[in-house]
């Protein structure tokens, strides 16, 4: 705790600065935030890690933009640092990435090319996406660092109410990316690549009064560079997604289906063989929220990602740059579960008491796809499949407050999971029987 107390002192000279984002006559604004979080995991459930982990981490993150008419330069810089691991941790580039300009792009208003009533705007550099649901292409925010990717982005609107948003970006990859250096924190300018490409859209329309129809495909296309071998992924991702919003008083759903194929290498060795890939991934939540000053909202979830079975093709989904927190749990030192050969239904129950606060808690028992598959990202397996399928019991939490409005933040995060028998029993499982993890963050606008 002494620790973390020293490493609040920049954080809190930021929470005290009066607010510096301006629009200046000439055009520019500035603004960054800042966000300190110490996490500590009692217990483990991935393989190959310790089980008694605490970490605190620091992001903050400047940004600029000059806007002239139809035009804006943007440049956004993030410094992602983290103390307290140690070698063997299992901290890598998804805690650390110190002093990087992850967003540098020129943004333009294109004008109705659709047609009078329509949009259309041009996006090229470096910056983070956000599309669709998420699940597959997305800036993780619970993360100490972000997805970015270099490249240019399209956004279409009609006069009707259709959207899209078209890409084609090579996606960074985080450097220095060695144990040694991220425990250091040492910078380096990340890279990208024609060996790492990604291409695609979304298109979305309404459906009446308050559905809407999203279609969407990528293609993820991978190959060997110096120094880093790969699985050279050729993956083509054809989604559907039929969604109505939340609203007081109102049923609720979101259903979204992901199919996935191409080829895949055996292994990351250059004379691997290559196998072709069948994999899938299904989400569906049903929710209703009831009026009132607490606005409670109760759902029903499902997951289902694919996991591989002998012979045949490949058939563990992958989530590509897809966020974790939304559906499952928190990144970084815990990330016990994500979308790989796991099924699991839940509940949920989510409150909004006012501007300041909000909070959610959720259960979700768990079961392997494929029993003789890796379950989820903890790379706990049985190849023989006699641990059987069930993983667990995992209860998530999270509460926010705006101790100051707009300005500081507070937000805890609770889980605990409850191994099943395949957690205690499959051969490389740790030992223990539960999994413990808490993180507290304090965040501030400036």
């Amino acid at each position: 705790m002494d620790r973390l107390a020293f490493h609040l002192l920049p954080f809190m000279f930021f929470g005290c600065c009066p607010d510096t984002a301006s629009a200046q006559a000439d055009g520019l604004s500035l603004s960054g935030n800042a966000r300190i979080r110490y996490e500590i995991l009692d217990g483990q459930a991935r393989a190959g890690l310790p089980g008694d982990i605490d970490l605190v981490s620091l992001r903050t993150v400047l940004a600029a933009e000059y806007r002239t008419g139809p035009v804006r330069l943007v440049a956004e810089l993030w410094d992602s640092r983290a103390w307290g691991g140690d070698a063997g941790d299992g901290i890598g580039t998804g805690e650390v990435n110190t002093i990087e300009p992850v967003q540098a792009y020129v943004a333009a208003d294109l004008g109705p090319l659709l047609g009078q009533g329509s949009k259309a705007s041009v996006q090229v550099g470096r910056f983070t996406l956000n599309l669709g649901s998420r699940r597959l292409i997305a800036a993780d925010d619970y993360r100490n660092t972000t997805n970015g990717y270099t490249g240019v982005k399209i956004d279409l609107a009609s006069a009707q109410g259709g959207t899209a948003s078209l890409i084609y970006v090579l996606p960074q990859m985080r450097r220095p990316d060695d144990e040694a250096s991220v425990l250091d924190n040492r910078a380096a300018l990340d890279r990208e690549s024609f060996d790492l490409q990604l291409w695609g859209g979304y298109a979305a329309q309404a459906i009446g009064r308050r559905t809407i129809a999203e279609l969407g495909y990528f293609h993820l296309l991978e190959r060997d560079t110096p120094g880093r071998p790969t699985r050279n992924r050729d993956l083509h991702n054809v989604s559907l997604r039929l969604m109505r919003a939340p609203a007081s008083a109102r049923l609720d759903y979101e259903v979204e289906g992901i199919w996935q194929m191409g080829t895949i290498r055996s292994s990351t060795a250059v004379a691997a063989p290559e196998q072709d890939v069948a994999a899938w991934f299904v989400h569906a939540d049903v929710g209703y929220s009831w009026p009132g000053p607490l606005k409670p909202r109760l759902s029903v979830e499902f997951d289902y990602a694919s996991g591989d079975r002998r012979g045949g093709s490949y058939g563990r989904f992958d989530t590509l740059f897809g966020m974790r927190r939304a559906d499952f749990v928190p990144a970084g030192i815990f990330a016990q579960t994500g979308r790989a050969n796991i099924l699991t239904p839940g509940l949920r129950v989510e409150m909004t008491p006012g501007r300041r606060l909000d909070l959610f808690a959720n259960w979700h028992p768990m079961w392997l796809a494929s029993r003789t598959d890796a379950f989820a990202t903890t790379g706990v397996r049985d190849a023989t499949g006699r641990s059987g399928r069930f993983a667990g019991h995992m209860v998530d939490g999270r509460l926010r407050w705006w101790m100051l409005p707009d300005k500081i933040r507070l937000e805890l995060n609770a889980n605990w999971l409850a191994k099943g028998h395949f957690l205690r029993m499959a051969p490389n499982a740790p030992a223990g029987r539960n999994v413990r993890y808490l993180s507290i963050a304090l965040s501030s606008q400036f």
